[in-house]
């Protein structure tokens, strides 16, 4: 166990926030200076990946420390049946280990505001956030009540104020709407860019804006309380940019969670060069921002473009930080990351990665880098394969980060290799889910295990 005085931890993770649309990773017209300011006093990790192209199952991978396959959560919460249709639950089960628990019995006082999407809510009879252990919590995309999209840092805000008051060391999930559609925007930040030509890099420029001003006064408060020296914060997205496909007429949409706003037409975000983006397993749908800072023990200004992190890493890494003793029957997927936090970790990590998606076969034309339907990661390699594991592409990622040149047939040894571990992966995952993860709502549905 590391910590002896106990972090405060706040964890800031975007939706669909891509690699390249930061300020500090060089975006062309998006401003970004909180989230820079987090980077110059931090370590800006350029190899870290999330656990899915898509939110849910990515979102799984940070509350369990576990590759989302293991709960059958391949895909997006949806109306259950769409859950039905995809072999899903219809939310992540009671039962799984969670990172706030986990923390909450080390004596952290624990808190949501954001999206949540571990469920939908358009499922009413799905657990809250509550029952995953926070101890407080305002949330979109669950049941209940939905919190306004723009109020996540003003309820962060009030709950550091009150674990301060209380002398309590805190845990934060901030999971931020921006920018997911549908893009509700605030005239404020639409002035802010009024002289940018075309309105959809507008609306997207300003809602990235709007969230990094968020972002600001929840670091501001930090400051004003004398608690940044101790509270690691970490700034990331749970996959990749969106992009739509077709028509791009900019039109307004709605989502029932989070109301009116414009559509996916306005999407502009830009991955930084790397293949496919968000539901790709590639490294554009994955591969995103990750930026932490701790000062005095995170180097302050370090770009690491070696360490290779998983969002699978988390928990441990955050448990570890905090002397929070996992249980002794958990193990997770992942592992502590506190070295390559600290500036002294490996350019090659040491356990394997695996991803498992829904994805089409043959690949499709308007969507090139969407067939992969599983990938695994050991050492420097990274196999790519698609649904009945009979096509294969091998890349060298330390070598080639972007995957531009396919090794299969250079180094069909590497790939024969990788391609039984993952089918030996394959074979621990279930194949279906049970236990208390189906709504009311499936009684009568032909072809589904309703085990309640």
């Amino acid at each position: 166990m590391f910590a002896a005085t106990k972090p405060n931890i706040l964890f800031i993770f975007a939706d669909d926030w891509g690699w390249g649309d930061l300020g500090c990773h060089g975006h062309p017209y998006v401003k970004t200076p909180n989230i820079d300011r987090l980077a110059r006093e931090g370590t800006d990790f350029h190899r870290f990946t999330v656990a899915s192209g898509v939110c849910s199952p990515s979102r799984t991978a940070v509350m369990t420390g576990h590759f989302p396959a293991r709960y059958n959560i391949d895909g997006h919460f949806a109306w259950v049946p769409s859950n039905a249709k995809r072999n899903m639950p219809d939310w992540l089960s009671l039962d799984a280990p969670t990172l706030p628990r986990f923390l909450k019995r080390a004596g952290y006082a624990t808190a949501h505001f954001g999206k949540w999407h571990l469920a939908n809510n358009m499922i009413p009879d799905s657990p809250l956030p509550g029952e995953y252990g926070y101890d407080t919590y305002g949330a979109f995309n669950c049941a209940g009540e939905q919190m306004p999209v723009h109020e996540d840092a003003m309820n962060a805000i009030k709950f550091i104020q009150e674990s301060h008051r209380d002398g309590k060391p805190f845990f934060i999930n901030l999971w931020m709407h921006e920018p997911h559609t549908p893009f509700h925007t605030v005239p404020k930040y639409e002035w802010r860019f009024r002289d940018m030509a075309g309105d959809a890099d507008r609306i997207y420029a300003s809602v990235l804006s709007h969230a990094d001003d968020r972002i600001g006064e929840v670091l501001d408060t930090l400051d004003q309380l004398k608690l940044t020296d101790n509270t690691l914060v970490i700034f990331s997205s749970d996959n990749g940019p969106a992009r739509a496909v077709g028509s791009s007429e900019l039109k307004l949409s709605y989502d029932t969670a989070t109301g009116a706003g414009w559509g996916v037409e306005a999407s502009k975000g830009i991955t930084g060069g790397r293949k496919g983006y968000k539901a790709a397993l590639f490294e554009g749908g994955i591969g995103v921002p990750f930026i932490a800072r701790w000062p005095g023990k995170i180097p302050a200004g370090k770009v690491d473009k070696t360490a290779m992190i998983s969002a699978v890493d988390l928990l441990p890494t955050f448990c570890d930080l905090a002397g929070a003793k996992l249980p002794s029957d958990y193990e997770p997927d992942g592992l502590s990351q506190v070295e390559a936090l600290f500036g002294r970790g490996k350019a090659v990590r040491e356990k394997p990665l695996f991803w498992k998606s829904s994805a089409p076969w043959p690949a499709q034309k308007t969507r090139p880098d969407h067939w992969v339907s599983y990938a695994v990661v050991d050492g420097n390699w990274k196999l790519v394969t698609n649904n009945d594991m009979k096509y294969v592409e091998l890349y060298d990622l330390v070598a080639d980060p972007y995957e531009k040149r396919d090794l299969q047939k250079e180094r069909p040894e590497v790939a024969t290799d990788l391609l039984a571990k993952l089918k030996e992966w394959q074979a621990t995952i279930p194949a279906k889910p049970a236990g208390n993860v189906f709504s009311s709502e499936r009684q009568g549905m032909s072809g589904t295990n309703r085990q309640r």
